[in-house]
């Protein structure tokens, strides 16, 4: 109860600030556009300011420059549809809808339910216009789940992941209508999936620059297949020793893979330093938060052509997509806002995707739903007031043998292999070792049980993704 009661005085003192109780809501200032861009099995230092050294990214950098990057940020899950499931909803794994991926025919992942409660049916209600520009991966077109139903004036992109395997695809989704492109389904076309993606962000907030808007950008790069028009790839090649992908590890194949997987996060970041100038040009660049992040870390080595270890995709941390280690869940995050947000910040606030829903309800001057498991980190963006910090941080993850992890201050508490049984928890100390190597549960038992209590209470069985093992432990 004192958790909820504090929270909501924090809520009102930063809507105090924002939002001067002597206005009317017809008297108070346009609230802040949001921008929220995701990229697709991103690695946690696959950007420079993250200390990738191999690959350009030089808008993303800049605009950590004039705005503020996170070292402990992290992800909702260690794949696609579950993670964004608990970004739109601001519920953690354990009790989130969508645990894992999961297709359901004829297309899409499993969907949302009707009544869930979503970012940005929260921003509607605040009189926000808003768009899912990119993949969605949380229910299928005319299902409870589609983007159309859960708060988007406008979704274009792709609604199933499967379908986003292919940058150059025969159709994307504009709401409920198929729109043919200009390719064949094979590994070329004239129609790159990301360029479409981009052209239509920069249309809506043109569209909408005389009204608050939330442009949820959800791009497909550096999702595997490897796949980039020509242009950008010119960059790359002959840089390394690059020998050609032939498909033997799923996806389509790809002559020039370590070339094309850096040309991919460049032109992605292309398309970041576009969206940033069409905001200056239009005049929005102080009453618009920018933010950046991605659904997980990055992709398995090999698969596809990519190769997470040639670019140190995952810098020191332990484990890639799919991993409850760091490498799969610990993100990058920077955050943008001229004249709100001081330049060239950084902070090591351990947060999490479920907190966007909190910050954002906190942005826009509305009420933060009861339900959510996150935190308003804008205390911390704009450096005003005190930050509520996590008692803990919550996952799990039915598949890649079923995992469960916890984060306790700089205690993290990992399970693996649930699904065959296995119930032993793994202890490692964030601070001296980031790269979850010392196992050092041994040692400190009374952690272990602390954690070991957080993972019963904070997980809910699902029918739809069970974990039997803690669903129904042995007498």
């Amino acid at each position: 109860m004192r958790f909820f009661i504090l929270r909501g005085i924090i809520a009102l003192v930063v809507g105090y600030f924002l939002f001067p109780p002597h206005q009317s809501r017809a008297e108070r200032p346009r609230p802040p556009n949001i921008v929220f861009i995701l990229t697709d099995d991103l690695g946690y230092a696959e950007v420079g300011c993250y200390g990738q050294k191999k690959i350009r990214t030089p808008c993303i950098d800049q605009m950590a420059k004039e705005g503020i990057r996170f070292t402990q940020f992290h992800c909702g899950n260690a794949v696609c549809a579950p993670s964004r499931c608990v970004l739109m909803t601001g519920k953690h794994a354990g009790h989130a809808f969508v645990r894992d991926n999961r297709s359901i025919k004829p297309e899409g992942q499993t969907p949302i339910p009707a009544d869930s409660v979503t970012i940005a049916k929260l921003l509607k209600k605040q009189g926000y216009a808003t768009a899912a520009i990119g993949k969605w991966g949380l229910g299928g077109p005319g299902t409870e789940g589609d983007p159309n139903k859960q708060g988007f004036d406008l979704f274009y992109g792709f609604n199933c992941q499967g379908q986003a395997h292919n940058h150059y695809p025969t159709y994307l989704w504009r709401n409920d209508q198929r729109e043919g492109l200009d390719n064949d389904g094979t590994l070329r076309g004239k129609q790159h999936s990301h360029d479409l993606f981009e052209a239509e962000a920069l249309k809506f907030i043109k569209v909408h620059e005389d009204q608050p808007f939330f442009l949820y950008v959800p791009f497909t790069i550096p999702h595997v297949s490897l796949q980039v028009p020509e242009d950008s790839l010119e960059e790359y090649l002959g840089k390394w020793d690059d020998p050609p992908y032939w498909g033997e590890h799923g996806y389509l194949p790809c002559r020039h893979p370590r070339a094309t997987y850096a040309a991919m996060v460049t032109r992605m970041d292309r398309s970041v330093g576009r969206i940033l100038d069409q905001i200056k040009k239009l005049g929005l660049d102080e009453n618009t938060i920018v933010m950046f992040s991605s659904d997980n870390g990055p992709t398995h080595d090999h698969s596809g052509g990519s190769d997470s270890e040639f670019f140190e995709s995952a810098g020191p941390l332990r484990g890639l997509k799919g991993s409850l280690y760091e490498g799969g869940i610990r993100v990058p995050y920077i955050v943008r806002w001229p004249g709100k947000i001081k330049a060239g910040g950084t902070s090591d606030l351990p947060a999490v995707f479920y907190d966007m829903m909190p910050t954002l309800c906190d942005l826009a001057g509305g009420p933060v739903p009861k339900e959510t498991d996150g935190l308003s980190i804008l205390p911390t963006l704009l450096d005003k007031g005190e930050q509520k910090k996590h008692e803990f941080l919550y996952w799990e993850f039915p598949s890649y043998g079923g995992q469960q992890a916890v984060r306790m201050g700089d205690w993290k508490g990992v399970r693996r292999q649930l699904q065959k049984g296995t119930v032993t928890t793994q202890l490692y100390n964030l601070a001296d070792d980031l790269g979850e190597n010392n196992d050092l549960a041994a040692q400190h038992p009374d952690i272990v049980a602390r954690i070991e209590k957080i993972m019963k209470e904070q997980h809910v069985p699902s029918a739809i993704f069970p974990l039997p093992t803690i669903d129904h432990p042995a007498k």
